[in-house]
């Protein structure tokens, strides 16, 4: 094929064949390549660098296309966003690449959460399974697809810690601990961006959104976050470390505000931080428009606002458009420098050396048919089914009522059921749903003819439907028929079933972002349907749907199972089927704890100590509730399944560890039980004294196990100084001697406990 327009433009520039033959990693001579690319730049085609523009704009018949068009031909656009068309992505390449001065190439991104078509869980949903390597694997299958439609930049993975389930978001993310997170964070960068970054079925990571926007005051989005350094380096940070320190090669900043600065406009956050202490090459990118949204934050006009943000070290402009019309202005008035500039177009030039585009700037656009062999393969719907089975939690099973037999009749009724436009949950803007199997057809289709599956969606969403319409924006789902209907004809289904299975919940739009709620309970009308089949006498049980911890209360004390399915995505029927009837037992264990009550938020079960902590029972001039417990309902890290686990006490190798050395904490877990099945043990150590405050306890490691009934295994944890550091009062990441409890179990609540002491 013949050499691109580019790599015939910059050899008449001087500059050689082999030169963009290099490959991506070959620092040195990427930095000449670009040394002397930017001396034929104008100041104008660099600020265009610095602008990513919002494709629909481009690729739509809209009255602002053409403004837009010239904006690519003029190169004054450095990256695009939002196109989910590899012939369309092929035709704005070649309108950048062969149409503009220097045929400098776009690179195009696009929020691949949690699966392009073939659609994972929602990442909280992904977080519950504890398998990093089938995380990391759903990444590398979001990044073949993805590629294969000429995308080559994921604003993925969101690393957010939050304890607060009122918050939207919080099913982007892993959930509320610090640990686990950051586990979950590398597997994601290194299954988009694999080992070589110009291939063309890898995808850029950019990491999200930094930093600290999942502490959000009252767990609204977009809000202020407000803590010290010291709170932000234990608890927040090491996430977002984590997945740089992976390779990660973007950053996107965060709506809130840090330390009184908004995060799009901070230097300590951007420059000092991620570029000085951690060492962060790549570049850093704003979230939508939020470089004008500090003029809400009271930082000053569209001016001020764009001098703060590339003062601060933020590269990109996402769709503010405010770099391109300001940015001459400021260096005009001497209010940023040429060499801020500089810096800036530099590192946008090299993520696109990196990616591989000056030496082919097609590499993800040119096989228009790729795609069609690789999206919603049937590899990767498997791997999506099997993974999805992974992340349920079984919440409660009285009576071991699961596994359903696949005989009688068995009542499947609730707005979840019978409805397909849902179960890929937020963000999966390229869900094919109508290539999905809805939960009604999936359990129909498991059965045969060995059982009846009756079918009554029961009620809507909720009473008010006003109140629907708001949180549902895109996927209507509201029957027309009255409340009292929808309830008499889920009575009558009922009553000739041996067995109810609920498809209740949320619906996908009521959670992710701009989904913050502060009623987190079932539903009003899914509430009264629940009550009503509840005074049947008949064996229920309720498969929740939601992107949140739910307030579960009511329904734990009057239903015989729960299980907790999240938004499994595009094989949700499938994988519930499976787990249902017992081809597969449920392993998924909570990172994220679920409450008694929506007033204990912002919880998590690694609380600090407290002077007065709570005893067994309730005391007053403790701290306590006077109403509910301090606990959650689910702890962190809970989880049932079909069969038993035993485990035996904890042995340690020693109880005195030296700064060199290490302990080993073993201990055997057997499966008791009738089924073979999946475990996730978890250790835990708490810091009985130190200089600042510690937590009550940290999850320091873990492992997932398979067991066949009647099997054994010993599991090792091997216990070493540097687990045992943290940041103290002066942000000096170190371990300090002393007592410490180590605690071995299944979840953040049953642990056995034993003690060592670091010399």
């Amino acid at each position: 094929m013949r050499k691109t327009i580019i790599f015939l433009t910059l050899c008449l520039a001087g500059l050689s064949a082999a030169l963009l033959a290099q490959p991506a990693t070959d620092t040195k001579q990427m930095n000449k390549f670009i040394d002397r690319l930017m001396s034929q730049m104008t100041l104008q085609e660099k600020i265009g660098q610095l602008n990513l523009v919002e494709g629909d704009d481009v690729v739509s018949g809209g009255k602002e296309k053409a403004a837009f068009v010239q904006m690519v031909k003029d190169g004054m656009a450095g990256a695009m966003l939002d196109i989910m068309d590899v012939k369309k992505i092929y035709a704005v390449q070649r309108m950048a690449v062969e149409e503009s001065r220097l045929h400098i190439p776009l690179f195009f991104g696009l929020d691949v959460i949690h699966g392009y078509s073939t659609v994972f869980p929602i990442p909280l949903g992904l977080s519950c399974s504890w398998d990093i390597d089938a995380i990391e694997r759903s990444a590398r299958i979001a990044a073949t697809e993805a590629t294969s439609e000429g995308l080559c930049w994921n604003f993925s993975p969101m690393v957010d810690i939050c304890h607060d389930g009122r918050w939207g978001r919080i099913a982007e993310g892993a959930g509320e601990d610090p640990y686990l997170g950051s586990q979950i964070a590398a597997a994601m960068v290194r299954g988009y961006q694999g080992t070589d970054l110009s291939a063309d079925n890898t995808m850029m990571a950019c990491v999200k959104h930094f930093g600290m926007y999942g502490a959000s005051d009252g767990g609204q989005d977009y809000n202020i976050a407000d803590m010290s350094r010291w709170r932000m380096y234990n608890e927040y940070l090491p996430p977002y470390k984590a997945a740089i320190d992976a390779g990660a090669f973007s950053v996107m900043s965060s709506f809130n505000v840090v330390d009184g600065i908004p995060a799009t406009g901070n230097r300590w956050l951007l420059t000092e931080l991620l570029r000085n202490q951690w060492g962060f090459r790549g570049f850093v990118v704003s979230d939508y428009e939020s470089i004008t949204d500090m003029t809400n934050h009271s930082i000053g006009d569209s001016l001020d606002c764009a001098t703060a943000s590339l003062n601060a070290g933020l590269d990109l402009d996402m769709c503010s458009y405010v770099y391109i019309r300001k940015v001459e202005q400021l260096l005009r008035e001497g209010r940023i420098s040429m060499k801020t500039i500089n810096q800036a177009v530099r590192r946008i030039l090299e993520a696109k050396y990196r990616l591989g585009l000056f030496d082919d700037p097609y590499r993800y656009c040119r096989d228009t048919l790729r795609r069609d062999s690789i999206i919603l393969c049937p590899q990767h719907r498997a791997e999506a089914r099997r993974i999805a089975a992974e992340t349920f939690v079984l919440l409660k099973n009285n009576g071991n009522i699961l596994p359903l037999k696949k005989q009688g009749k068995i009542a499947l009724i609730g707005p979840m059921a019978n409805d397909r436009l849902n179960l890929s949950g937020t963000w999966s803007w390229c869900a094919q749903p109508d290539r999905y199997l809805t939960l009604l057809e999936g359990l129909r289709r498991a059965v045969d003819d060995h059982a009846e599956i009756l079918y009554a969606r029961g009620c809507n969403l909720m009473y008010d439907a006003a109140m629907e319409d708001r949180m549902v924006r895109r996927k209507k789902m509201r029957d027309p028929r009255s409340d009292e209907q929808l309830l008499n004809e889920a009575l009558q289904v009922a009553d000739k079933a041996d067995v109810i299975v609920c498809a209740m919940g949320e619906c996908a739009e009521m959670s992710g972002e701009a989904a913050s709620m502060v009623g987190i309970e079932m539903p009003d009308a899914q509430r009264a349907l629940l009550e009503a089949l509840a005074k049947t006498g008949k064996p229920i049980i309720l498969l929740n749907f939601s992107g949140r911890p739910m307030v579960l209360k009511w329904e734990n004390d009057n239903l015989d199972a729960i299980l907790q399915v999240w938004f499994a995505g595009s094989e949700t029927a499938d994988a519930i089927a499976d787990v249902l009837f017992g081809q597969v037992s449920p392993s998924g264990h909570l990172t994220t704890t679920f409450p008694h009550h929506v007033g204990q938020y912002p919880m998590t079960y690694a609380r600090y100590a407290s002077g007065r902590p709570m005893g067994e029972r309730f005391q007053r001039f403790k701290t306590n509730y006077l109403d509910v417990p301090v606990e959650g309902l689910f702890p962190f890290g809970y989880g049932l399944s079909y069969t038993t686990f035993q485990y035996s006490p904890i042995t340690l190798s020693d109880s005195l560890l030296t700064s060199s050395g290490k302990i080993t904490a073993s201990v055997t877990i057997t499966n008791t039980g009738n089924y073979d099945a999946d475990e996730i043990v978890q250790l835990y150590i708490r810091d009985i004294s130190g200089s600042v405050v510690r937590p009550i306890k940290e999850l320091k490691g873990f492992e997932r196990i398979t067991l066949k009934r009647g099997e054994s295994r010993t599991i090792h944890f091997e216990i070493t100084e540097p687990m045992l550091r943290f940041y103290n009062k002066d942000l000096k990441h170190t371990s300090e001697p002393g007592d410490f409890t180590l605690m071995i179990g299944p979840n953040s609540r049953d642990l056995q406990t034993r003690h060592f002491t670091l010399k």
